[in-house]
């Protein structure tokens, strides 16, 4: 009992799963064919029990009225012929008033044992076709009326010359039958047709009112595919729920729209106040770096210790001050001028540059001819920061690859490493201001992917992550649009080659 109650109610999620997927416009139109179809079949089955009984009343009387007809007409003709038990005066036509053609008419006139008195073709019914005299019916016991074998049957007693005899009056119950199975098609047919009509009259009808929300989902849809919250939303010329709702979305879309604006004034004027303070700060350190440096020449012992350890904090705030100007001007989308730039240069450049960080690490360099248009302290800045995020990222000894080409009209950076691979919980955030991953040394500002990003996303270009698994190493590869009339010198094929700093 607990399986079948279990299948039951699955069976039911899985219809009423299924009746939400259908669209509201066949669920009301079902509705009204289903309705409809409810209504015609109470009412045909109304109406077929109706004249179920009026047509087999009719019938009854009809047969009743015909055998009383029948027996007056006989009963003053007949007599018995002498001693042989036979009846004379049969042989006689009578007509019947008000009576139809009907076929296989049976009219037996019978003694008291059962035995035919009178033939079938001698008593003759004028404009009906008698049928053949058979069945045999059984003998009745009293006057009235008996359904058999298939026929209704009515007895009637006549007084010949003080003998009683039976005269059996039958006509076929399919003549009633007949009728009533066409009276049952026809009902039937109505309901089919009702029930069509009643369907494509709820489908036209659901389609018409629902078109005022087609045209309120078409331009949702428009404004997800271009996010612009100004697009007008179509008003409903009725005034009813359909409208009442556009009105709603046309308010929200007007709030959201406002909220867009005040967010995007607040997001402005911060990253004015983050790229006015950045460039602000950047003359103050620059004295301050310039006064550490002096001092840590000059003192020596703990104060020498003291000023490089201020020195290089100062050095860390200058580097993030200018993250902050480079993100706040790509916020902004501020363009600076451009210019062809080599990422082999940008790129020999950088490794020279991050030589003492990594020199526990194996660095390879691959750098051929890739000319874009580009910033060229934005790209040194985008590959200094992968060369470093892999050194700082990877245990020493790690092999750090790194290289430029041209492919498919696309000058790309590649920089790779098999360190430990980036962890799952970061594949997604990786390039996220603030992220962290963690590393080997010291922790940086979290600003370094996102500068990459963005630097790669200003320049036309993208960046893409190749090793997402944890354990295959870290893979980034940049691809940015080769400047359109680059003709690089001609130079060696490579700088193949490994520099091994230990």
């Amino acid at each position: 009992m607990a399986s079948l109650g279990s299948y039951t109610r699955s069976a039911a999620r899985a219809t009423f799963s299924a009746y939400r997927r259908v669209p509201i416009k066949w669920r009301l139109a079902g509705g009204s064919a289903m309705l409809t179809c409810v209504l015609l079949a109470s009412f045909a089955a109304i109406v077929g029990v109706l004249t179920d009984r009026q047509l087999r009343g009719q019938f009854n009387d009809e047969v009743h009225s015909n055998s009383d007809q029948l027996a007056q007409k006989l009963r003053p003709s007949l007599s018995w012929a002498g001693n042989s038990g036979l009846l004379k005066g049969c042989n006689r036509t009578v007509v019947l008033k008000d009576f139809a053609s009907a076929e296989h008419i049976q009219i037996r006139i019978l003694n008291t044992a059962g035995s035919p008195l009178c033939t079938q073709d001698e008593v003759k019914v004028k404009g009906v076709k008698l049928g053949p005299a058979t069945p045999t019916f059984p003998l009745p016991a009293k006057e009235g009326t008996t359904e058999e074998l298939g026929y209704l049957v009515v007895a009637n007693q006549l007084d010949v010359q003080g003998t009683p005899v039976w005269l059996l009056y039958a006509r076929p119950l399919s003549d009633v039958d007949h009728t009533l199975a066409n009276v049952r098609v026809i009902l039937l047919l109505g309901v089919i047709g009702g029930t069509l009509l009643a369907l494509l009259a709820g489908l036209a009808t659901a389609a018409r009112a629902m078109r005022p929300v087609k045209q309120l989902t078409e331009a949702a849809r428009e404004i997800e595919r271009t996010r612009d919250p100004t697009l007008r939303v179509p008003q409903p010329e009725a005034e009813d729920e359909v409208a009442e709702l556009a009105r709603t979305i046309e308010g929200m879309l007007g709030s959201l729209d406002a909220a867009r604006h005040d967010t995007h004034a607040a997001l402005e004027r911060q990253r004015e106040f983050v790229a006015d303070a950045s460039h602000e700060l950047r003359t103050p350190l620059t004295s301050l770096l310039a006064n550490l440096e002096l001092l840590a020449e000059e003192l020596e012992g703990e104060q020498a210790d003291t000023a490089q350890a201020a020195l290089r904090s100062a050095r860390r705030m200058r580097r993030l001050v200018g993250d902050l100007l480079l993100l706040a001007r790509a916020d902004a989308r501020r363009t600076q001028s451009r210019g062809p730039t080599d990422l082999a240069d940008v790129l020999l450049e950088a490794a020279s540059e991050l030589g003492p960080m990594a020199e526990d690490h194996e660095l390879s360099i691959d750098a051929r001819p890739a000319v874009v248009p580009g910033v060229r302290d934005d790209l040194h800045r985008l590959t200094l920061n992968l060369i470093e995020n892999a050194a700082r990222h990877t245990p020493a000894g790690t092999h750090i690859r790194a290289s430029t080409a041209v492919e498919n009209g696309a000058a790309i950076l590649t920089v790779e490493d098999d360190g430990p691979g980036i962890p799952p919980e970061l594949g997604d955030r990786v390039f996220d201001r603030f992220v962290r991953g963690a590393g080997t040394g010291t922790h940086g500002s979290g600003l370094g992917l996102a500068i990459v990003r963005a630097v790669a996303a200003s320049h036309g270009g993208t960046v893409a992550l190749g090793h997402p698994e944890v354990g295959t190493g870290t893979k980034f590869v940049i691809t940015i649009p080769r400047w359109p009339t680059a003709t690089e010198p001609p130079r060696e094929p490579a700088i193949p080659g490994r520099r091994r700093n230990r």
